[in-house]
């Protein structure tokens, strides 16, 4: 055979694919859009605290079992971004937007846009007060006994120039 004329079926192999590929995105974009705009329909602004967040297959997340029925199987093993948290007395798992992920501060209260267990963006935040651990060591507990000993003596100090009063 002429290898032009396998050059030329392979050529016209690979455009058919190109084409076809092309529809096909086209198709799925229009698809994401009509999604984002039903999802951005339905939003709702609540305040949560946020106590975990996590990059996790979808199957491991805890969603309720409805969620986990409507998702496709590949879409099961895929890690997603899972976000741990309490609104009111209630402790929730939500899914998040790939961009607002990164912006979620663990441990914090934040006011987010959700549709449905979706997290599509985040206004405000504010930070929950997080105790300083104490440093463990020689060194440290040194600092502390000279420290407290300081604190002692000025304290003794000012009772005397009160008496002397």
């Amino acid at each position: 055979m002429n290898p032009w004329i396998i050059t030329g079926i392979i050529l016209v192999v690979g455009i058919t694919i190109l084409i076809v590929l092309y529809f096909q995105g086209n198709k799925l974009q229009k698809k994401q859009e009509e999604q984002r705009a039903q999802i951005m329909e339905n939003v709702q602004q609540v305040t949560m605290l946020v106590i975990d967040k996590k990059r996790m297959p979808l199957k491991d997340a805890g969603l309720p079992k409805m969620v986990m029925d409507q998702a496709p199987k590949r879409a099961r093993r895929a890690k997603v971004p899972v976000v741990k948290a309490k609104i009111g007395p209630r402790i929730m798992t939500f899914l998040s937007d790939e961009e607002v992920y990164d912006l979620i501060p663990v441990k914090a209260q934040i006011k987010a846009n959700i549709s449905g267990i979706y997290i599509t963006s985040i206004n405000n935040y504010r930070k929950a007060p997080v105790p300083e651990p104490e440093k463990k060591g020689i060194m440290a507990k040194l600092r502390r006994k000279a420290d407290s000993a300081s604190k002692e003596l000025s304290e003794a100090n000012a009772q005397k120039e009160k008496k002397k009063k």
